[in-house]
């Protein structure tokens, strides 16, 4: 492998934060001190990213900003030219939505040509909700998996969940996914009626916000209660037969 070179920036992974709450809540000095020093960026969203730049470092210069946007529609054959910053040694930052850059994040995508780049890759800390609500979950954080979403036809996910229920009990393994937010109160009803009794689910809702909400039951006990509304609000689910 070639050497590093010294005058390269370097690709520094900042999380954001989970909602609409005070960054400094949920995040280290440590982003604000990035933010700081780093003018150029690849984000999901500019406008947000500017938001959320201006809420860190009030004093920062919006027009010294160098913004590259990465999402669905970015071209694949774009995404490398979003390192040249990197190349003639300004560090960049990628930004993401909300959480962590990578995880379950278009961010990935940079970071694997980073790497092969020969660039220097700094993982910040920050809030990830796949993480807190495993943490917060009670079920096995050393032998886990994040599925992603489930599918959208009806008899497909019926039997995506039977399979992770099934994995999730052969191999003790906590089994993680997540839905459109607008879909949530009926994955929930879904589950019930398709998971065994002695299973276990967590839902964790709008993780590090003040409306947090993270309960873990067995099937039969979530059929006997109460729960709140999970309409339009961010959710990790978890299983665990």
């Amino acid at each position: 492998m070639a050497n590093r070179n010294e005058n390269q920036g370097k690709l520094y992974l900042i999380p954001t934060t989970l909602g609409d709450n005070e960054p400094l809540e949920v995040l280290p000095i440590s982003i604000k001190k990035a933010i700081e020093q780093i003018d150029h960026y690849i984000v999901e969203n500019e406008k947000t990213a500017r938001r959320f730049i201006k809420k860190i470092s009030p004093r920062k210069s919006q027009p010294s900003l160098h913004l590259s946007v990465l999402n669905k529609y970015t071209e694949p054959e774009e995404i490398p030219t979003f390192l040249q910053s990197c190349l003639d040694g300004f560090n960049t930052g990628i930004l993401s939505e909300a959480g962590c850059p990578g995880i379950a994040d278009p961010g990935a995508d940079v970071v694997k040509i980073a790497h092969d780049k020969n660039i220097q890759v700094v993982p910040l800390v920050g809030p990830s909700s796949i993480l807190l609500a495993l943490m917060a979950s009670g079920m096995n954080g050393q032998n886990f998996a994040f599925n992603g979403y489930l599918p959208i036809d009806a008899a497909e996910r019926k039997s995506a969940v039977k399979r992770l229920e099934k994995l999730s009990r052969d191999y003790d393994q906590s089994q993680l996914f997540i839905e459109t937010p607008y879909r949530n109160d009926k994955l929930l009803a879904e589950l019930t009626k398709t998971l065994s009794p002695n299973t276990r689910l967590c839902v964790a809702c709008d993780v590090t916000l003040p409306s947090e909400y993270i309960l873990t039951k067995t099937i039969s006990d979530w059929k006997r209660t109460k729960v709140e509304s999970l309409h339009k609000r961010p959710a990790i689910f978890i299983i665990h037969g």
